[in-house]
């Protein structure tokens, strides 16, 4: 066969070649042997890894849905993504090359990287950093956040890394949250040729919050900013000094220890905090990535999310480094300073594989063609796409020109809840523009009606998983109630993903987007109820709704109609101004497109805003049965 894929119907073919050296050929026969027999399944996958003591049981489902995998089993996720690397030739490959939005550029070999990260360590461990603590990190795409993330990681403390885009209330919050004593930052990173102050959001954030004790700010921009005696250390200060030994033994931890809280956005105001622990998600992740992107040793691998949401804590920093990849990370915008930039680094890096956002293919998709087609991107082997379904327009874009036509692209469902891939081809599946395709070994995914049966093909429905997995979550932080009711309240035994999807007669899926009050804007997820209570706290607001429209390049966006206080002026300056309030508070990325002044919100009788009638009213559609609304 040709290395130009047949297009049979709606089906891309892969390359006798990918299916020739593919570490995984026959994907029907390994999944069978992965739902007949889970815990053998991924007992094999866990023993290809290092552990201090072996599990007593793979998985422990006495107390369902509150799963427990490799109990009594201890190691610590650090001793598989570097101490094992240490004892090989792998010492010596480059685990991270990086490159900063000015040009600036470091690289890192696997020994390297451990002594960074034990020095860092020794110095938390210094500033009274245990076992069991949570340390907030809030800093832009640079090495340093990787080591934070690592040295948290091996002497047990986890992190809660909160992204560099977000704002003052999303911070504040979060930090009171998790009652971190110990936040990490930076001065600012670079994005679009300008600073972003973190180190001034910082600041805000830890006056409304007096939790913390010590601030740790890495010196990455320059600017002149305030350091507040006794509580900010500069980061090459205190690694410089004597306290900070490159020599750290990693935290032997119980499998299920917690790595990790991420915190995410949920259909009520507080952002839930997601919790991961070390050995079920350090199997799981090492495997979906092993197997989906099909590693090699020679391969460069550039995730091009931020390490500040999920897939950069399972796909940028833990993921590849378990599985000694060579990993690539980039601190600034895809189109900056011109449109070309991504495709310049990887002609310069010889990137074989790049996992990005349908927004980012969107966005550089707007500039033509030209400027990938500048660029020798002939090391690319392998195209990924995460964080919101890809349109078939914009796959078969990345597809063509991108790709070539050699590369095929995987298209991954998966949420911070997963911790990893949960449906997702393999580079030997047959692939059709927009759809996930099938389920990863081990996961039963399908989907139902309201009462929890399977719908027909082609039919829309809920999605769910039917079975628990390695990297699932295990609770939400301090509030295990919330976790049940809103991930296995609906049908018992099958985890509700939140969202809507069907299934071709393929067995293909499709996943359409969320059904709660969540919106994706550029594959984020930001609550409705977030966005809300933003605007209400502004002082002119009385009520507000948020509702997600279709847009172009960031597949949605978010509009918000508005109730004013009595006596207030409905005006373009002050819709403005609440467009920035938004900004300000949450972060740049939950900035409404669009605010209305109205003077009612339809209702339930129980006073709950119908969005669905908003969605239509905004659309120009017809709004449906109005039965239960309020007179």
């Amino acid at each position: 066969m040709d290395s130009s894929p047949n297009q049979d119907a709606e089906f891309f073919y892969p390359s006798q070649q990918i299916v020739d050296n593919a570490i995984i050929q026959d994907y029907e026969a390994l999944y069978k042997q992965s739902v007949d027999d889970p815990q053998a399944f991924w007992a094999a996958r866990a023993n290809e890894l290092e552990w201090a003591k072996k599990w007593d049981k793979v998985l422990d489902d006495s107390k369902a849905p509150f799963y427990k995998w490799f109990t009594g089993g201890v190691t610590n996720i650090i001793t598989n993504a570097i101490d094992r690397h240490l004892k090989t030739a792998h010492k010596n490959k480059l685990a991270l090359i990086w490159e900063g939005e000015p040009g600036d550029s470091r690289t890192f070999s696997y020994f390297a990287l451990n002594r960074e990260v034990s020095k860092f360590a020794n110095v938390l461990k210094s500033l009274g950093v245990r076992k069991g603590d949570i340390v907030t990190i809030y800093m832009p795409r640079i090495p340093e956040m990787v080591f934070a993330m690592l040295a948290c990681a091996k002497i047990g403390a986890g992190h809660s890394v909160v992204y560099g885009g977000f704002s003052v209330e999303a911070l504040a919050a979060r930090i009171e949250d998790a009652q971190s004593k110990v936040l990490i930052t930076a001065d600012g990173g670079w994005m679009r040729g300008k600073i972003v102050n973190l180190k001034e959001i910082a600041d805000e954030a830890m006056s409304r919050q007096p939790t913390i004790e010590s601030c740790i700010v890495v010196k990455r921009t320059g600017q002149s900013i305030y350091m507040e005696a006794g509580r900010d250390y500069w980061y090459h200060d205190l690694i410089s000094l004597p306290i900070a030994s490159p020599n750290c033994p990693t935290e032997p931890m119980d499998a299920e220890d917690m790595l990790f809280i991420l915190y995410t956005s949920g259909t009520t105001g507080r952002p839930k905090g997601i919790i991961h622990t070390h050995g079920g998600y350090m199997v799981y992740t090492y495997t979906t990535f092993k197997y989906v992107f099909d590693i090699k040793e020679e391969d460069r691998y550039w995730c091009a999310a931020d390490p500040g949401w999920i897939t950069g804590h399972s796909y940028i920093v833990y993921a590849p480094l378990i599985n000694g990849a060579t990993s690539f990370m980039y601190e600034g915008a895809p189109n900056h300073p011109y449109p070309n930039r991504w495709w310049q680094m990887v002609e310069k890096y010889g990137i074989s594989i790049l996992y990005t956002s349908p927004t980012a293919i969107r966005g550089l998709m707007r500039f033509g063609n030209a400027w990938a087609n500048r660029h020798d991107l002939s090391s690319l082997r392998l195209l990924g796409s995460v964080g919101e379904p890809i349109n078939p327009e914009a796959w078969r874009w990345y597809y063509t020109v991108i790709g070539k036509e050699r590369c095929p692209i995987m298209d991954t469902w998966w949420q911070t809840e997963t911790g990893g891939f949960m449906i997702s081809p393999l580079p030997v599946t047959p692939l059709k523009p927009g759809s996930a395709t099938k389920p990863l070994f081990g996961i039963i995914a399908d989907v139902v009606n309201e009462e929890g049966h399977p719908v027909a093909a082609g039919e829309e429905g809920y999605l769910v998983i039917k079975a628990p997995w390695p990297g699932m979550l295990r609770t939400i932080y301090k509030d295990p109630e919330r976790y049940q009711t809103q991930y296995w309240g609906k049908y018992g035994n099958m985890y509700q993903a939140g969202d809507s999807a069907r299934k071709d007669k393929d067995g293909y899926i499709w996943v359409i987007g969320r059904i709660d009050d969540v919106i994706k804007v550029s594959g984020y997820r930001l609550g409705t109820a977030e966005v809300e209570s933003a605007l209400v706290s502004h002082p002119s607001v009385a009520e507000a709704a948020a509702i997600g429209l279709p847009h172009e390049l960031k597949g949605n966006a978010i509009y918000c109609y508005v109730i004013l206080k009595a006596g207030v002026d409905k005006n373009d300056k002050l819709a403005e101004e609440l467009r920035q309030h938004v900004g300000h508070e949450i972060g740049p990325i939950a900035r409404p497109e669009h605010i209305t002044f109205v003077d009612s919100l339809p209702k339930t009788r129980s006073g709950k805003i119908m969005r669905r009638v908003l969605k239509a009213r905004a659309q120009g559609l017809p709004e449906g049965d109005l039965s239960t609304l309020e007179e």
